[in-house]
Order: structure tokens, then sequence, then C-alpha cells
């Protein structure tokens, strides 16, 4: 699909196509299809279908044609070339949502919400952009403003015209709402590191001591052979990660090297990497061999996990057990799951655990705003930090004019992830990072 959006989008689309029914695009009224040829210089080079949108009814705010070619790359390439020839130029990256948010079609939350979008890797970061594009955020900060700006037009009115305005208990009234607005955003701000891992996975390590089956489970969760599953102790010497999805969780997979008193030099150096990789884990994964008494590398692990949120696989369930369950659970107090990677057995379990794990309960955040972006974090935390200095100029019995300085200051920094208080070159920073096209 090509779109071509502005004031001549007509007018260039004219150029370049040919209606069956012979009328003009320009004389066609909004939400309307046509059937017809792209042609240039009298040479025909696709069939399409034309779908014209009229000012503000589309993506853009702008008159806009979308034309629906059969997607052949050559074809695509002449009819870009064609509608370039025709007086249109190439958009820049996210230069459509940019104009959605200049036209006022968009707020800049939600326009982030559609990068968002496009880059979600599982349920739960598409169920939350689905929710900042459609005004979850933004119904939100435009709540919480239009109080704070009741709260500067009450105290404006009685400074201007102390006559008829009194702020006679005020105070008492204005502290109150100060605390329970700073609460609400700073529980929007803390939702950050729940939306960071919804977003871009949880950061899981797969640790174990060698052949305990680290790789095997690597491979069945990943779905190929991603790492060389052998009998020989020590074959993975490096980090290896992957993006995978496990019962609608996103988690950014990694496998490391065994962990074990290693003598090799790269083994050795991929025992640390391995380890450095556990401190910096979301969650942790700890595979133990049913099969084989635990030893002082699986000692190891175990504190390296304690007070960590870990789950312990018990894997080669197929085999006759020498560690059960409940010695497992015993010795560590962490949730033990009996798993067969070999038969590819107990991947839901696991699955259900994290879930739980996390408190991310079934895929539903229509009712729940969370944050995923550290540009909008940052604001919560500075109008939040606003709000304080107001409550501490109340508690030291300042005169009421100091409270609107920092009341603006908080009312322009949740405008901010509105886009209704950012420098230029700011958002054209955001909108770079688009893809084309969008």
């Amino acid at each position: 699909m090509i779109r071509i959006s502005g004031d001549d989008a007509f007018a260039v689309a004219d150029r370049i196509v040919e209606l069956k029914s012979g009328e003009r695009i320009c004389d066609l009224p909004g939400y309307t299809v046509r059937y017809g040829h792209v042609v240039h210089h009298g040479k025909v080079l696709d069939e399409a279908l034309f779908l014209i949108l009229r000012r503000p009814a589309s993506y853009t705010a702008e008159d806009t044609v979308e034309i629906h070619t059969h997607g052949s790359r050559l074809s695509m390439r002449e009819t870009l070339a064609a509608a370039v020839d025709a007086g249109a130029r190439p958009a820049m990256p996210g230069e459509f949502t940019k104009r959605a948010f200049l036209n006022g079609r968009l707020d800049l939350s939600q326009a982030e919400a559609v990068m968002d979008l496009i880059n979600a890797q599982n349920e739960y970061a598409l169920s939350a952009s689905v929710e900042q594009l459609s005004g979850g955020l933004s119904r939100r900060i435009r709540e919480v403003r239009a109080g704070m700006l009741n709260h500067l037009a009450r105290i404006e009115a009685a400074l201007d015209d102390p006559e008829n305005y009194t702020l006679d208990g005020y105070a008492e009234e204005l502290s109150e709402y100060l605390k329970e607005t700073k609460a609400e955003l700073n529980q929007l701000a803390r939702s950050f590191q729940e939306g960071k891992i919804l977003k871009e996975g949880i950061r899981t390590v797969i640790l174990g001591k060698p052949n305990v089956g680290k790789s095997s489970l690597m491979n069945l969760l990943v779905g190929e052979q991603k790492a060389i599953v052998t009998d020989i102790a020590g074959t993975t010497r490096d980090v290896l990660e992957e993006q995978i999805l496990l019962g609608g969780l996103g988690l950014r997979l990694i496998d490391t090297a065994g962990i074990r008193d290693a003598e090799d030099v790269v083994e050795k150096a991929g025992v640390e990497r391995a380890m450095e990789a556990a401190k910096k884990a979301d969650l942790i994964l700890f595979v133990v061999d049913a099969s084989l008494p635990l030893d002082e590398n699986d000692e190891e692990i175990l504190r390296m996990i304690r007070g960590r949120k870990a789950l312990v696989l018990l894997n080669k369930s197929d085999l006759p057990p020498v560690v059960t369950k409940e010695d497992l659970q015993t010795r560590t107090g962490e949730r033990i799951l009996s798993i067969s990677a070999l038969r590819e057995e107990g991947m839901d379990q696991v699955a259900e655990a994290v879930r739980d794990m996390f408190d991310l309960g079934e895929v539903n955040y229509n009712d729940q705003v969370v944050i995923t972006n550290i540009r909008h974090k940052k604001a919560l935390e500075e109008a939040a930090a606003s709000l304080e200095l107001v409550e501490n100029a109340v508690r030291d019995g300042l005169p009421e004019d100091f409270y609107t300085i920092d009341l603006t200051a908080a009312y322009e920094a949740l405008g901010e992830i509105l886009g209704e208080s950012l420098e230029e070159d700011i958002i054209n920073e955001i909108f770079d990072r688009f893809c084309m096209g969008k």
C-alpha cells in the first residue's frame, strides 16, 4: 500500500491514476474505493484499488489517497517513482504519524504508542500499546491536569479579587488534593518497571551446572536448534540470547555456560559471563538434573538465586529420580517444577509460574494504565516533585502566590507527555525513531 497525504494528494493521484469508471479522484467523496490502474507516461504499472479519504477523516487529518497494489517490489518502486514525478515527495520516518500529531488527531503519547504497537513482541506489550493508543494514558493525564488548572484558577482569582474570593481554609483542602495527586503520579511512574518488562520482555537467564539440559531447554523454548547439545560437559562457552513467546509472555531468554570451577580459560570466561548475566536478570531458571545428586556447583547456584525471582526446574524427569521436588523445596524455598526438555513436557507449568511470579494474570490492560516510556516516567516524577514543593510551601505557611509557581511547573511537566509543552527539536527526535511509512 502506498499512501499519499497532504494538500495536493488528490491532484498528484489524478496525474498517475486512471479509474475504470472514468471519474477523477478529486471529484470523489471521502471513504470511497475505486478500481483502476496506475499509469506513468502512458505505461500501465499495475492495477489497484484506490481509497479516498477527505480531511479531517484520515490518519493524518489531511486529504489522503491510499493505493493498494499487488505488492510486487518492482511495481511498488515504479509507482513510488511515478508519484514523486507527479509532485509528491518521499515521506520521512514517522512523518505520517507526526502530521497526525501536529494536526491534532493524536497527542504525543498516542503517537508514541503507534511505534510501540509496531514493535510489540508479546501479547502484554500489544495490549498496553493498544490501551495507550486508544487514549488511556492521555485521559488520566488530562484529568490530573484539569484538577491542577482548577486550583491554579482558584488561587489566581483570589489573588486578583480578594473581596469576592477567599482562601480561608483552603490550605487544608489543597494539602489533601496534593497528597492524593502526588500518590497517583508516583503510582503511574512506578508502573514503568512493569511496563518495561511488558515492552521488552522478561530478561530470563538459564543457570545450572554443565550437562543438566540447559541448552536442550533453550532449544525447546526457542523452537529450533540454537544451542549445541552434546554429552560433553562445558559445550556452551558463551551467552546465547533469544526473544521468545511462552504462553503469550515475552521472554528475553539467555542461555549461559554451565556453572562450575573451570580450568579451561575460555570456559572460565563463559562461567564469569553467566554469573554477570544472572545479576542483571529479572528471572532465573535454575535447571537441576533430577537423575544426579546435588553437588557443590548446585549449592553455589542456590546461594546465587537466594532472594531473587527464580524457578527451579527439575529436568530429566523421564529418568529414575535421585533428587525429588520435596528435597529441593525443603532446601531452597523456591517453586519447584518437574520438566523434561527431552520429551518437551512441563512448559505450560513454567509459563503459568512466570505469570504468577510477575503478577501478570490474564492479558488485559483495558482498565489499567502502564507506563512503558522512560520519557513519560521522567515527566511524572518531575510533576510529583513539583507538587511536593507546593506541599512544603503550604506546610511552611508561605503566601498563596508561591503555590502557583510549582503547580504550574507540575502542569507543564505533564503537558510534555501529551506534547503540549515540548520544543520542536525534541518532537523531531521522537519521530525520527519511527520506521519509514509510519
